[in-house]
């Protein structure tokens, strides 16, 4: 698998354990197998960067495929791993529920496959915990944008079959317009979204937790 990485400055040699617990997935390296998105990434900061090429090996590699499970199973994660600033009440106890319920068991795996939490995302995800997005649309959102999927490595076998195969510098005035463009669809996209909504229609966290849904609910399918 080739994968893409964009950084500020050239990684030859990632180091296995080292990075920010608070990303989505946790302690990893985060990657693509779209250069062009790695390029936006690499200059989120407005600062020019690099794209790092790696060839990865995936014999024997175990792999978690969050795409292939419910978006509720991705929130979990997000909620383990990221900060959110949540209020009292609602919010907290829908935190607390997803933990409880809907966390699947990623931590072993070698590789993880995923959406990426960009800020227009996390949002969405922050108004679904309290109350003011329903599930249906929340899947949608999670849509817009065109973000992609992001590879992660986790696990040291994953680190120890990743080959360095060069780098590449990326130009901010030209790839940072192009972040903040996805990111301003995303949001443009997601208000069509809400203001089409009806309140009265649809599956909030309120309801998940009133009604008790579990992992393997039929109503997830």
């Amino acid at each position: 698998m080739k994968l893409y990485h964009g950084s500020v400055g050239i990684i030859e040699r990632p180091e296995f354990g080292k990075g920010n617990c608070k990303n989505d997935y946790g302690v990893g390296l985060y990657c693509t197998e779209y250069l062009e998105l790695a390029k936006e990434w690499a200059c989120s900061t407005g600062k020019d960067g690099f794209v790092n090429c790696y060839e990865l090996d995936m014999s024997g590699m175990t792999v978690c495929d969050l795409t292939k499970l419910h978006i509720l199973n991705w929130m979990a994660i997000l909620l383990e791993n990221r900060t959110f600033d949540l209020s009292a009440g609602l919010a907290s106890a829908a935190r607390d529920y997803m933990l409880e319920t809907f966390l699947p068991e990623y931590k072993t795996f070698d590789i993880i496959r995923g959406y990426r939490a960009d800020d227009s995302y996390f949002s969405f995800a922050k108004t679904f915990l309290n109350n003011g997005l329903s599930l249906e649309e929340l899947s949608r959102a999670m849509k817009l944008g065109e973000l992609g999927e992001q590879v992660v490595l986790k696990s040291e076998k994953a680190f120890c079959s990743l080959t360095f195969q060069d780098a590449s510098p990326v130009d901010s005035s030209i790839y940072h317009s192009k972040w903040i463009s996805r990111d301003l669809k995303a949001r443009e996209d997601y208000q069509k979204i809400k203001a089409a909504s009806n309140p009265l229609k649809g599956t909030y966290i309120l309801d998940i937790i009133r009604q008790q849904w579990k992992n393997d609910d039929e109503r997830l399918r």
